[in-house]
């Protein structure tokens, strides 16, 4: 199985992404979330010029948060840099947008902007709408780098079936994040493929899955403070999401449903309060302070995350892979240069 890693944009990022590159990674990922990270075009630009090889990645954007023709030009301007080593992630903003106190955007907006984000990256007009005016634009840039050969690769985020399908139908790849079943993504894949099928297009495009991974020495506690630091962003984005949404939260076991109400208690909101973002999201998907390490459950861990012995995580990774898992990206908080290595030791 390849490899990769996904982290917040921040100043020295490429240097990260140096080593990653070194250490014979697949792809680099920075998140598309304003309000608590920095900027991926910016960050991404930097990488491209500091490596060679390896892919580079925004995990996710959306249309909730920028125009297509903005985003068609900052992924071309990209491409023009680290040509063919660009990955474009589209998501329906599920974090970005509740940063902000906003939903999600609809399915349907995300494949029109996934369809015409792919036709003016590769040098096609598009039908482009605002309100009730609609005009057919492309890219009139006369710099030739801006129309570069090598295309970008384009992959759909999917925590469900209709997303999975938009990827076959837009022939793309498929990311997703903290869903370690091998269930799910034999039924990611299939949806992906019947959508494809009905469309007559080609099943194309890796598969990405997003977690947190933490390798246990001998005789380690599986659910011990080093393991709750290391996959504490992924479980406490979990009930982050849970608190934000109280429907969703009750849909939850007696355990993790305490668990969400001690964690908006400790922030000092509800699940109903108007400004509960701007007390949910601080920290997000960065390392855990240590006294919310009571917050990760070791069902959620089980549930979220990758953690185990060598030789368990090379099956549960063989499992993945059989299911259509191409790629695994970890999040790295702790120490990212170990954890890189850490990964790479298990992969090979």
């Amino acid at each position: 199985m390849r490899t990769g890693v996904i982290v917040a944009a921040s100043p020295g990022v490429e240097n990260l992404a140096v080593q990653a590159e070194e250490l014979g990674l697949s792809s680099f990922w920075v998140y598309d979330t304003p309000m608590v990270h920095g900027d991926p075009f910016t960050a991404l630009a930097l990488c491209a010029k500091a490596t060679s090889r390896i892919k580079l990645g925004v995990g996710v954007t959306s249309p909730a948060l920028r125009s297509i023709p903005a985003t068609a030009s900052a992924f071309a301007s990209l491409n023009a840099l680290a040509p063919g080593r660009i990955i474009c992630g589209v998501g329906t903003g599920n974090s970005a947008r509740r940063t902000l106190g906003m939903p999600p955007t609809k399915a349907a907006e995300l494949e029109t902007f996934t369809a015409s984000l792919q036709d003016l990256t590769a040098g096609h007009s598009i039908s482009y709408r605002e309100g009730e005016q609609v005009r057919d634009v492309q890219f009139l840039h006369a710099d030739p780098q801006q129309h570069a050969t090598e295309p970008i690769e384009f992959v759909v985020a999917a925590q469900g079936l209709k997303a999975a399908a938009i990827a076959g139908r837009r022939g793309t790849g498929l990311m997703s994040f903290a869903i370690p079943n091998p269930e799910t993504w034999h039924a990611f894949r299939g949806a992906r493929q019947d959508a494809a099928q009905a469309a007559s297009i080609p099943v194309d495009g890796a598969s990405y899955l997003i977690t947190s991974l933490h390798t246990l020495g001998q005789s380690e506690d599986p659910y011990g403070d080093a393991v709750r630091d290391a996959t504490g962003h992924t479980v406490l984005s979990f009930l982050v999401f849970a608190a934000d949404k109280p429907s969703f939260a009750e849909l939850l076991g007696p355990e993790e449903r305490e668990a969400v109400q001690r964690f908006l208690d400790r922030r000092a909101t509800t699940g109903t309060a108007p400004d509960r973002y701007r007390r949910l999201y601080p920290n997000y998907l960065n390392r855990i302070d240590p006294a919310d390490r009571d917050l990760v459950l070791p069902s959620l861990v089980d549930k979220l995350a990758l953690v185990g012995t060598r030789d368990s995580l090379r099956r549960r990774l063989a499992l993945l892979e059989a299911a259509g898992v191409d790629e695994l990206v970890i999040q790295p908080v702790v120490d990212p240069p170990r954890e890189l290595a850490a990964l790479v030791k298990l992969t090979t």
